[in-house]
């Protein structure tokens, strides 16, 4: 679903900044050779990442959905120079996929692929993060958010993607899916959460940022 006209994404495309070639490359061969090309961060939201990234300077960064690892290079893009970003994927099969752009940008000391199933891998990182991305399976959305939010530092934030769902959130279905009402229940509790302040952003198909207290 498109929220806004083909000529408005158009423009905002040309009022943002460039992709890096990189991620362009990226972006190409994943239209090319993987499932769902959609599921990619693209252009807009890529530079939204980066730039709050650029913000932040974290030191360390979980991304829960790695996917072919466009969003993990455009938060890499912020990181402080000794900083580290940990990407999380059930999928082994785009493993190779994603550590070959991981080496065409020079991130493999920053950049750690974690192939599994996240609920299980992140109690093992054992650290603090300055920003969370999660944009996996949404039925465990809640069970992510979770699972990190007392390992993010005061200050820190966790970004959610696909939060609008195509804008199922808002039509009146009578039996909606097991996706769309878990992404009611995630947005309902983060909206609640007193250990947070939110904003529902959006951009492409809705982001959710929560800056914790």
């Amino acid at each position: 679903m498109h929220f806004l006209s083909p000529d408005l994404e158009d423009y905002i495309a040309k009022h943002s900044q460039k992709e890096p070639e990189i991620l362009q490359e990226l972006d190409r061969e994943t239209h090319l050779k993987v499932v769902s090309p959609r599921m990619l961060s693209g252009h807009v939201q890529g530079r939204f990442l980066s730039q709050i990234s650029h913000m932040m300077q974290p030191k360390r960064i979980l991304e829960i959905g790695t996917y072919t690892g466009y969003s993990a290079l455009c938060l890499a893009e912020g990181l402080a120079k000794d900083g580290e970003l940990h990407t999380i994927d059930i999928n082994e099969e785009l493993e190779s996929f994603v550590a070959k752009y991981i080496s065409k940008a020079r991130l493999e000391n920053q950049i750690t692929q974690h192939i599994g199933k996240a609920l299980d891998i992140i109690p093992t990182l054992n650290e603090t993060w300055d920003i969370v991305f999660i944009d996996a399976d949404k039925p465990n959305y809640s069970n992510y958010y979770h699972a990190v939010i007392d390992s993010v530092r005061p200050g820190g934030i966790i970004l959610t993607d696909n939060v609008l769902w195509s804008g199922k959130v808002v039509q009146n279905l009578e039996k909606p899916d097991k996706s769309t009402k878990a992404l009611l229940e995630f947005n309902k509790m983060v909206q609640n959460d007193n250990r947070v302040d939110n904003v529902l952003v959006g951009i492409r198909d809705g982001l959710m940022l929560a800056r914790k207290l």
